[in-house]
């Protein structure tokens, strides 16, 4: 069972912030704000392992619903949702800055998507972006790829793919790096797909995640 709260504001230019608040014992006054892919919510269980281990070492997590889950329980984002979906996560961010603390911003698949679309059209907002299984591409159509915003983002952004991941290969996935003109890192996860973790696989790769991540912010 996880140890966040639910969180609601309204307060946000009347958008909607729904999600799960963890609250370490003791705070290094470093917040993240977590989000799920196309097909998911909140409650994906890489998300809740993922703030659980974040607020273990002291970082404060909001794992939160994007916009088009919150009207639509199941089934994938509508066509047209994208903008809305950074709006809310711009919200999500806002909602738990702190005065003079850093501030993270990540996602799975499509809501890392949104996540890195955001911070490379607003640069400042956050100071690191985490990008689980970024969809690269849709599979088995690799010539289409979702790097035009690469050569704007100006966030440091570390990445954590598959070995297996149909959306992208480590190869691939390497090469676009190189349109990226802030640092990045890519921590590639042996005999994972898109899920990025099984249940006997969560606790290792969550735990070199958030490990290698905290040295990414060195």
């Amino acid at each position: 069972m996880s140890s966040g709260r639910e969180f609601a504001d309204d307060s946000k230019e009347g958008l909607r912030v729904r999600g799960f608040l963890h609250q370490p014992d003791v705070s290094e006054g470093d917040c993240m704000v977590l989000t799920h892919g196309a097909g998911s919510n909140c409650n994906a269980p890489l998300l809740v392992a993922l703030a659980d281990a974040f607020c273990a070492s002291g970082v404060t997590v909001l794992r939160c619903d994007l916009l088009f889950r919150q009207r639509r329980p199941q089934g994938p984002p509508p066509r047209g949702s994208a903008e809305r979906d950074q709006q809310g996560l711009r919200a999500a961010v806002a909602s738990i800055r702190q005065d003079s603390s850093r501030m993270f911003l990540g996602g799975h698949s499509y809501g890392g998507r949104q996540a890195s679309m955001l911070a490379a059209a607003e640069p400042g907002l956050v100071d690191r972006l985490l990008l689980l299984s970024y969809p690269l591409h849709p599979p088995e159509r690799p010539a289409e790829l979702r790097t035009a915003h690469f050569p704007s983002l100006q966030t440091p952004a570390f990445f954590v793919q598959g070995r297996k991941d149909g959306f992208g290969s480590i190869e691939e996935v390497s090469a676009a790096l190189g349109l990226i003109p802030a640092r990045t890192e890519l921590l590639p996860v042996t005999g994972a797909g898109h899920e990025l973790v099984a249940k006997k696989t969560r606790d290792a790769v969550v735990r070199q995640i958030v490990e290698s991540f905290r040295a990414f912010l060195i």
